[in-house]
This record gives C-alpha cells, sequence and structure tokens, in this order.
C-alpha cells in the first residue's frame, strides 16, 4: 500500500494470480486492474480492499494465505445462504461476511 492505496500488481503476486484471476477474484472488470487510472478508482480499491481483510481474518485459523484463500473463494457460509465469501463480496455484501466472522470469532456457532 501506498498513501493507503492498494497495489493490485502486488495482492496479484502474493497470491500467483494473473491480473485476469484477480479482477474474477475480487468481482471486478480487468481494465479496474490493469488501467492505471483505473486500479485507483473507489470500486477497485474497496473491492480488493474487502477481500485483503477477508483473508487476513482467516488466515491463522485456515493454516495460512493459500488456505485462506481457498476459503474465500470456496466455502459455502450457510448463515449467508450457501454463499461463499467471494459471491458476497462481489455483490457488495462483505459487511455480512465481516459480521459472521466477529460472531464466529465470539464462540458462535458457523
Amino acid at each position: 500500500m501506498d498513501e493507503g492505496i492498494v497495489d493490485v500488481d502486488r495482492v496479484a503476486d502474493a497470491f500467483r494470480m494473473s491480473k485476469g484471476q484477480l479482477a474474477e477474484t475480487a468481482g471486478l472488470g480487468l481494465a479496474s486492474v490493469s488501467k492505471a487510472n483505473r486500479r485507483v478508482a473507489p470500486k477497485a480499491q474497496t473491492r480488493v480492499t474487502e477481500m485483503l481483510e477477508i483473508i487476513s481474518r482467516v488466515r491463522d485459523w485456515s493454516g495460512g494465505e493459500a488456505q485462506a484463500m481457498a476459503w474465500y473463494r470456496s466455502q459455502p457460509i450457510p448463515a449467508l445462504d450457501g454463499r461463499t465469501p467471494e459471491a458476497l463480496v462481489k455483490a457488495g455484501r462483505a459487511g455480512a461476511v465481516r459480521e459472521y466472522l466477529d460472531h464466529f470469532a465470539l464462540g458462535g456457532f458457523a
């Protein structure tokens, strides 16, 4: 991050993804992560930041970065209509995932 801006190139590299894969995972168009002026746009920054925040929160109990990304992309959450965290973030519902994780962290049932 530089001055609060997420560097999408570094994020893609960290997760060993192409920019296209990162765009898909964050629910963005390829241009949103490829074009310099679009990378810093609020929507692109918000989606990538939400994705990183959620992955960061589950990293320790999931077993690491790769496992956290796998959980984010594929684990259905029964309490959220069986949707994955990825699908929820893409739909603009990252807050629901954060609330679920807060509930879970406080000893609530999944």
